[in-house]
């Protein structure tokens, strides 16, 4: 299959020609990482496969979007054509434009040695290890399969990192002069900042909300952050295959069932979650809040 027209393209898109990310995102054939993937239509979550589909398989894999990969503890790799998991995503492919700029946010140096949190797919494993080489990249998911598979295509085309399947919210092995979260936490692990070198530099986002946090280690054992004019969404730090279960079941049932009163409001709803600056809002003020 004829890919690198297509991540050429993804390359221009999402960086521009003097950019040190450009030839990383135009040299990963990002569809070997995910060759299938979970869509959520009308009927729920449905698998696309991509060998059943070249084209659908490269449009999706070089369009600037995420693609989810795991839907509560079933991986699509795994899964059936007539599955419709039920649940919340637990592992996706990243958009690459959101990669690159929380990459870029980390102010990488050449020699630098890179903690990437939340190997997922392995593809943003995949471009820190051309940005950096391989031996300067440690990427760590708290889900075994997720690890392995990631290996298994990273070796394909010839990358080997460290890989560990690893809880992130504890302690972390090694040491590091940049830490890139893709997962949002929230407090920012105390393992976290022991694992950085002093003057090393973190980049995560506080769960629940949109925001990119950065921070600086100082030479006291200390640091300083800020967050950053940026935004993201990553789904939250979890310690299994799964999230565990909640009041999400009681929301599901209540919209299926009728109230003692229904009417019909004058305005529109809005769906917080997918309005994330009112999202971030909320989960500052009240953070915990669920949505039906």
């Amino acid at each position: 299959m004829n890919w690198t027209a297509h991540a050429a393209h993804l390359a221009d898109r999402v960086t521009h020609p003097g950019s040190r990310w450009a030839g990383p995102v135009a040299g990963i054939p990002r569809h070997e990482f995910v060759p299938r993937w979970w869509h959520r239509g009308t009927e729920g979550w449905t698998l696309n496969e991509g060998e059943a589909d070249h084209q659908r398989w490269l449009d999706a894999a070089y369009g600037d979007r995420s693609l989810i990969t795991s839907v509560g503890p079933l991986h699509a790799d795994h899964a059936e054509q007539d599955d419709h998991p039920v649940g919340l995503p637990t592992s996706s492919s990243t958009l690459p434009s959101l990669l690159v700029r929380m990459f870029q946010h980390a102010r990488l140096g050449n020699r630098d040695e890179l903690l990437d949190v939340g190997t997922g797919s392995g593809y943003g494993t995949a471009l820190a290890c051309r940005r950096l080489g391989d031996l300067q990249v440690t990427s760590i998911d708290v889900d075994p399969y997720l690890v392995d598979a990631a290996r298994a295509r990273l070796e394909h085309i010839k990358l080997r990192p460290s890989l560990a399947t690893l809880d992130a919210t504890g302690e972390l092995p090694g040491a590091y002069d940049r830490i890139v979260a893709t997962v949002g936490v929230r407090p920012v692990p105390a393992g976290w900042l022991a694992a950085l070198r002093p003057g090393g530099r973190l980049v995560t986002t506080i769960g629940g909300t949109s925001l990119i946090v950065t921070a600086e280690k100082q030479q006291d054992g200390s640091a300083v952050g800020r967050v950053e004019w940026d935004r993201a969404g990553f789904m939250r730090t979890r310690h299994g295959a799964d999230y565990p279960p909640g009041p999400r079941e009681i929301l599901a049932a209540a919209r299926e069932q009728d109230g003692e009163e229904v009417t019909t409001g004058p305005y529109p709803v809005v769906d917080v979650e997918q309005a994330w600056d009112l999202a971030s809002m909320l989960d500052i003020t009240v953070p915990g809040i669920l949505y039906g």
